[in-house]
């Protein structure tokens, strides 16, 4: 379709104020959001989603899972269509727009088609993907994994975190069928697929920090993480034990954590893309004390990159520094095995055709991870866009513009009408 036809065509924003009001006023809990995955939260969302399709006129389905396609048929039916997604539960206490904005992107940029009375080329397909968060059943990627037969059908017997149902047992409670994901059943048939485009909130402060609305992701950055890390050291007197004789654990692993954290520093000045966190560690609460050399820590080490070899290298290091300051310390460490998701590299050309849309173009890659590293990872061409959110993400205070979110929908509407799928 000619720019100069694409560039009068606007995102239906006025839509996309209503459905986030209404999602603010439905899934509140207190302070912050709760759309529980699988539960009352999340389902409401989806619910007032499907009503919005259903009243745009958009053919609505809803797969074995729970994942919710609302679709604007196309010119040609018979081609692999192009599918906007994200999706709609939060973490506990979250805020409003971490997922959901990209399927009210999705909405909005279809409302503003058929107001335009303009028919895409190919089908067009808002998906609303369950259970991206973790939080409340620990399996990665559940709605988008699923729908492509992905996930180990063990994870059936994972109990949500708050009320100890299995997710079979969840699934079967809501009458959808958890035989799709013991059977791996694919939902979708990647080659129906031509594009996946997923608008997200950025959920760091580097967009606010660049005064700039909206950035194109290079890339998702994979995570080796130590879930269950230990050093065991022995427990002593804190004013009669001399530091020769000490095995303190808290001492050894502070000593590793500020070891790599120099490792993170090194990389950077050479170049390489990585972030480096310990956000749990902690002493056994029936065992510390304030006169007490500690002798026992639990901490996790999370690597993420968008190089594997970056992430292999620096849990090479760990494992390495590990050994020489347990020496050191007179402790062990345990690590333990690694919980690993690969970085998933975003499509080049559609990067650049984002790029070329945005007034003022910045690329960055993404550190949490999304939905659309499982499309990337089965070979669909994926794109995402972040949009500038002060505060953070996955807490109550997250702060979107509503004239930043219209410059991502924008640009992922010009992508749609213009780009030469």
């Amino acid at each position: 379709m000619p720019a100069s036809i694409s560039q009068s065509v606007e995102p239906d924003i006025d839509l996309a104020e209503r459905l986030f009001a209404d999602l603010s006023s439905r899934t509140r809990k207190g302070v912050g959001i709760e759309r529980d995955s699988y539960g009352p939260g999340e389902q409401a969302a989806h619910d007032l989603m499907r009503a919005a399709a259903e009243t745009l006129g958009l053919e609505v389905s809803i797969d074995a899972i729970g994942n919710l396609l609302m679709t604007q048929p196309g010119a040609a039916r018979q081609v692999p269509g192009i599918l906007i997604g994200s999706h709609l539960d939060s973490v506990p206490q979250g805020g409003n727009y971490d997922g959901a904005a990209g399927v009210v992107a999705g909405l909005s940029v279809l409302s503003g088609l058929r107001r335009a009375g303009l028919t895409p080329a190919c089908d067009v397909t808002v998906m609303a993907i369950r259970a991206e968060e973790s939080a409340w059943f620990d399996v990665s990627y559940l709605g988008s994994g699923g729908a492509f037969g992905l996930l180990d059908p063990n994870c059936l017997s994972i109990r949500r975190s708050d009320n100890g149902r299995t997710l079979e047992e969840t699934l079967r409670a809501l009458k959808l069928d958890p035989e799709a994901i013991r059977e791996r059943r694919r939902l979708l048939d990647p080659k129906s697929i031509r594009a996946y485009l997923e608008l997200h909130i950025e959920q760091g402060p580097t967009l606010v920090e660049r005064g700039l609305p909206a950035g194109v992701v290079t890339a998702i950055r994979g995570c080796k993480r130590f879930r269950n890390a230990r050093c065991l050291g022995r427990y002593g007197h804190s004013g009669a034990t001399e530091r020769a004789y000490r095995q303190d654990a808290v001492a050894a692993t502070v000593a590793l954590l500020h070891h790599l954290e120099s490792v993170w520093i090194a990389q950077e000045k050479s170049g390489a893309d990585l972030v480096f966190t310990s956000g749990e560690i902690y002493t056994d609460a029936t065992m510390h004390a304030p006169s007490k050399v500690s002798g026992e820590t639990h901490f996790v080490l999370d690597i993420r990159s968008v190089s594997n070899d970056t992430m292999d290298a620096v849990a090479e290091e760990a494992r390495s520094a590990a050994k020489r300051l347990g020496r050191e310390y007179r402790v062990r460490f345990d690590l333990g095995d690694t919980s690993d998701s690969p970085p998933a590299l975003m499509d080049s050309r559609l990067r650049r055709a984002l790029m070329n849309l945005l007034v003022q173009p910045f690329e960055m890659a993404s550190g949490a991870g999304h939905d659309a590293a499982t499309f990337a990872a089965v070979g669909i061409p994926s794109a995402m866009i972040f949009v500038r959110n002060d505060h953070g993400s996955h807490n109550a205070e997250e702060s979107m513009e509503l004239a930043d979110f219209a410059v991502g929908a924008r640009a992922l509407q010009r992508l749609i009408l213009e780009f030469p799928f």
